[in-house]
């Protein structure tokens, strides 16, 4: 049987004055908090896991605080990988707020990667004000009270402590977005604010090896092998030269050999014996000069700074004129500038010492400061990052989300640029992984274990 049409479960009036009572209820006794919708970035196809998502936008709303005597949840334990906090809160929001505030501007977004934006959903943040800490939307009461004229008023949202780990937090509000400025996996940076260009001298002599003939280059060559020559009749006048291999037709074999130094005091020209490397096959024989000068041996004066790739080394030419001019090779330490000098070709003719001229770094002055969030570019490998945090002092640059897009790391040398503060700076040493977090301490108990037990041992725990 129908209801009684003359008795109302409920009108529109009464609903929205019921409505209108909890909202200004609410203004009255609530706290305002910043409502933070998650965006999802990034979701796996096959099981619809996210694996990507930031925080970006931020809304402020008044809520109710259910608890009365303090948070609830599991609270402070103490588990085998540390401390962990379980601290849960409850807030009453309005619907009618929520749905007629929030709700439009996540259906306008251009973006479209929100998900239920009709309602509070689980895995957004809020920040609780009065403890000035971020809670984790874990469930969302819609049904609570239970119809009351037919009608449900709130959303009752149970949370729980958030739980940093990769996420973006780039809401614009500094008390927001540094609340995880110093959590998660961030890699350190050290960078050079003042690169220094290499410098180094040549030393000519006369009896050195002129030229090394491949006769053949061989082939399976495991690794490069040993080039040996035999003794100079001038003391510290040997030669050494170091083989470069490369691969043909899935073989290696010797491309080429660079002079450590070709040697000087030779009346007649060495042997030449290739040992090692796993390969057969190849033969090499030289020639020599005894009457004009070339390079014979190159001394650094200065290996440089800030260096990413092997700068271009040329090499003054000689005044005679049918001279022929030397040709280096440089070999790079990114960590220590250039490390040697190498010889592809000693020259001939020289009567003075030429001058080397070594290529400048990229970046010889580093300027400007790093912005908190902002992303960073490596100049070389186009390995992006987000900034956590500038120390110019010491040029301590720590950075989260390395190889965003790219899934790269940075390389040594190059420059890190920021994106919107256009800092740029030379990077020289690199710590790609520190994880920072105050309740994790799995590294000082595996320290502890590790003195305890030696695991190298057949069985760490008897003597059987």
């Amino acid at each position: 049987m129908a209801l009684n049409p003359f008795f109302q479960q409920g009108s529109p009036s009464e609903q929205r004055l019921v409505q209108d009572l909890i909202n200004e209820q609410l203004k009255i006794y609530g706290i305002e908090v910043t409502y933070i919708p998650r965006r999802f970035v990034r979701k796996e196809t096959i099981i619809k896991e996210v694996t990507s998502s930031k925080f970006d936008d931020n809304f402020l709303l008044e809520a109710y605080i259910s608890n009365y005597d303090g948070y609830t949840g599991a609270g402070d334990i103490l588990t085998k990988f540390g401390m962990s906090l379980r601290d849960e809160v409850t807030l009453i929001i309005s619907r009618e707020r929520f749905e007629d505030f929030i709700s439009p501007f996540l259906t306008d977004s251009d973006e479209g990667d929100y998900e239920i934006i009709t309602r509070p959903k689980e895995g957004d943040l809020i920040y609780f004000p009065l403890g000035k800490r971020l809670f984790e939307v874990k469930f969302v009461e819609h049904e609570q009270p239970f119809y009351q004229l037919g009608k449900t008023y709130v959303y009752e949202v149970k949370c729980e402590l958030f739980e940093y780990e990769d996420e973006v937090i780039d809401t614009s509000v500094e008390e927001l977005d540094t609340l995880i400025q110093d959590h998660g996996y961030i890699s350190t940076l050290s960078l050079s604010g003042i690169g220094s260009t290499a410098s180094a001298t040549a030393v000519i002599n006369t009896g050195y090896v002129r030229s090394i003939y491949i006769n053949n280059d061989g082939y399976d060559y495991s690794s490069a092998p040993s080039i040996s020559f035999t003794e100079s009749p001038v003391p510290g006048g040997t030669a050494q030269a170091v083989a470069i291999t490369t691969s043909v037709s899935g073989s290696d074999s010797i491309k080429e050999i660079l002079f450590i130094s070709p040697g000087y005091g030779y009346t007649v020209a060495p042997e030449v014996t290739i040992s090692g490397g796993g390969g057969i096959g190849a033969a090499i024989t030289c020639s020599i000069e005894t009457n004009l000068y070339g390079i014979v041996s190159i001394l650094m004066n200065i290996n440089g700074v800030g260096y990413s790739t092997n700068p271009t080394v040329t090499v003054q030419s000689p005044n005679v004129g049918a001279a022929i001019t030397a040709k280096l090779t440089s070999v790079l330490n990114t960590s220590s500038g250039i490390a040697t000098i190498r010889i592809s070709n000693p020259g001939i003719g020289y009567t003075f010492t030429p001058i080397i001229t070594i290529a400048p770094p990229e970046t010889i002055v580093g300027f400007g400061t790093y912005k908190f969030n902002e992303i960073v570019i490596g100049s070389k490998s186009g390995t992006k990052a987000r900034v956590k945090s500038w120390m110019s002092a010491n040029k301590i640059l720590k950075v989260s989300f390395v190889g965003i897009d790219t899934n790269k790391s940075f390389i040594l040398g190059e420059n890190i640029v920021g994106s919107s503060s256009s800092a740029v700076y030379s990077l020289k040493k690199y710590n790609d992984f520190d994880v920072y977090d105050k309740y994790s301490e799995n590294d000082e108990i595996e320290t502890e274990a590790l003195s305890i037990l030696d695991f190298s041992e057949r069985n760490p725990f008897g003597s059987y």
